[in-house]
């Protein structure tokens, strides 16, 4: 980090991750910013920053724990404060971007992430760092450049230094829609892939308001019918609109051979857990030796550490962009991963208008 011009540099942080954010100062050469974000006894947010930030480039480390709606108006107080103290710039070092999962549409629900990003816009962050986003798509509800970063080269060294006989590994998705992402580790490990199909998600409410009530049975002849020369082409149905087919899950199978393989599974977050210790089970009734799970944010939320110390899971593996050290407390199967370096580099990179490109080397789309 010798080449960064530190004078003009001002790094700040929310309650989120203090430790996360000292340790990114401290390998880049700098001393934390003076900010204090507190809360009143209303639980309003206040927001002091000490030091002058006039003509400066700031860059608020703040990333997502249980305590997500906080963290946000933490993040979104300070990059106010900041832009109305005439800073030069502002970017937002978001390691895990809250909301991120709700990013397509649910029923009558909506893309709260999309809401998520127009309010960092309008707050005034003029750039975002973060890592490992859930859809990559999710930069383009951004008005601002958004570098997304990727955990996968510290999680395919930790299996290559770490797992022992690595070589007699298998990549396993625990889910259709991670295949992708294990099929990457799979080919620059040279590693078999196994997909386990038929999870289980969890069932949405089927509520009585209409949504399912069906349209009303026309019995009369429409008055415009097609005429017999285009009847040929044309395909109707007898009555109404077509009832959707109700889909039916198929039981848990896993395709790929596991039996006396070390089966790893990668995903990017750990939240709730019991669809992993289901996998997990699964692949041990299996013939499987040994199962991690290897994922970039450990959130861990409600009673995971103890299902996963209960669970046939040998070993946790996570990264420190959400502090989990009470989980790591309550089991001790969870490793952790710094990835401070990283941030660091990329904060370097930005600062000195240095090209993002030698961090996303080799690194394919798949990822």
């Amino acid at each position: 980090m010798d080449n960064t011009s530190t004078s003009d540099i001002v790094i700040i942080n929310g309650n989120s991750h203090p430790d996360l954010a000292n340790m990114v100062a401290e390998r880049m050469g700098l001393k934390n910013g003076g900010c204090s974000v507190f809360h009143k006894s209303n639980r309003e947010t206040i927001v002091e920053i000490s030091d002058s930030v006039r003509g400066k480039d700031i860059y608020i480390i703040q990333t997502g724990t249980k305590d997500a709606n906080n963290n946000i108006m933490e993040l979104l107080i300070m990059a106010y404060a900041c832009k109305t103290s005439s800073a030069r710039s502002i970017v937002g070092v978001i390691p895990y971007l809250p909301y991120s999962k709700q990013c397509k549409m649910r029923k009558r629900g909506c893309i709260v992430s999309k809401l998520l990003a127009k309010m960092m816009c309008t707050s005034g962050l003029t750039h975002i760092i973060t890592m490992d986003l859930h859809q990559k798509e999710i930069q383009g509800f951004f008005d601002i450049p958004v570098d997304n970063l990727r955990a996968s080269p510290f999680l395919l060294q930790y299996i290559q230094e770490s797992i022992p006989d690595y070589r007699n590994s298998v990549i396993v998705a625990r889910n259709p829609g991670v295949a992708k992402k294990a099929n990457s580790y799979a080919e620059r490990l040279r590693l078999g892939l196994a997909v386990i199909h038929g999870e289980q998600k969890e069932a949405e409410s089927d509520e009585v308001d209409g949504r399912y009530s069906p349209p009303p049975t026309r019995n009369s002849t429409p008055q415009h019918a097609p005429s017999s020369s285009s009847r040929t082409r044309t395909t109707s149905v007898s009555v109404g609109v077509p009832e959707h087919p109700i889909k039916v899950k198929p039981p848990l199978t896993i395709v790929g051979d596991v039996n006396g393989r070390i089966a790893i599974m990668v995903d990017d977050l750990i939240d709730d857990v019991q669809a992993f210790v289901a996998a997990a089970e699964m692949l041990k009734d299996n013939g499987a030796c040994k199962i991690y799970v290897l994922a970039t944010h450990g959130l861990l939320s409600s009673d995971a550490p103890r299902l996963l110390d209960e669970s046939p899971i040998d070993e946790i593996v996570v990264t420190n962009t959400i502090p989990h050290e009470i989980q790591k407390l309550q089991c001790h199967k969870i490793k952790t991963i710094d990835i401070s370096i990283l941030i660091a580099e990329a904060i370097r990179r930005i600062h000195n208008k240095e090209s993002m490109s030698y961090l996303f080397r080799n690194v394919t789309l798949e990822d």
